[in-house]
């Protein structure tokens, strides 16, 4: 039961990091088409990274201590990146600089974003296989041994 709960939590704080990447991508692209001036986007975005860091790490950390060492190695490379922003204060965007840096911050976080897509089907898949929703597969499993096509390709 607590697996469960672990990947129903790792599943929110997932969506939330999914959320926050999809906000400040919206604030650039809002940005670069003039729908919103520098100091409203580099405010909203840095409104946001300190707390997605801190979610980052907080599933990274998750991850570690329950022993999914697959998972934890997708997430560490962000979260090396994301440590190594913030330890050389490069973590908040500069309201002066913003227009030159746009199109780097904006791959950056559809990098990210990818990253945190395919973890999402990841852990969509854990949490099926944690709950052992096996009667949706019912069907495709054989009754009885004596339809079970593998046995019968293996007795050749």
């Amino acid at each position: 039961m607590w697996e469960v709960i672990l990947w129903f939590l790792y599943f929110i704080i997932n969506m939330a990091l999914i959320a926050s990447n999809l906000y400040q991508i919206v604030c650039l692209t809002d940005l670069e088409s003039d729908h919103m001036n520098p100091y409203e986007s580099s405010s909203s975005i840095n409104a946001v990274v300190i707390p997605e860091m801190v979610l980052h790490v907080l599933c990274s950390v998750f991850l570690l201590v329950t022993g999914y060492w697959f998972m934890f190695l997708l997430t560490l490379p962000i979260a090396v990146y994301n440590l190594m922003l913030y330890t050389n204060r490069k973590h908040l965007i500069d309201v002066t600089e913003i227009f030159r840096y746009v199109n780097a911050e904006k791959k950056y976080r559809f990098i990210k974003l990818l990253v945190y897509s395919f973890l999402f089907i990841l852990i969509v898949i854990r949490s099926l296989v944690a709950g052992k929703f096996t009667n949706v597969l019912e069907p495709f499993h054989p009754a009885n041994e004596d339809l079970n096509i593998l046995s019968h390709v293996l007795e050749f």
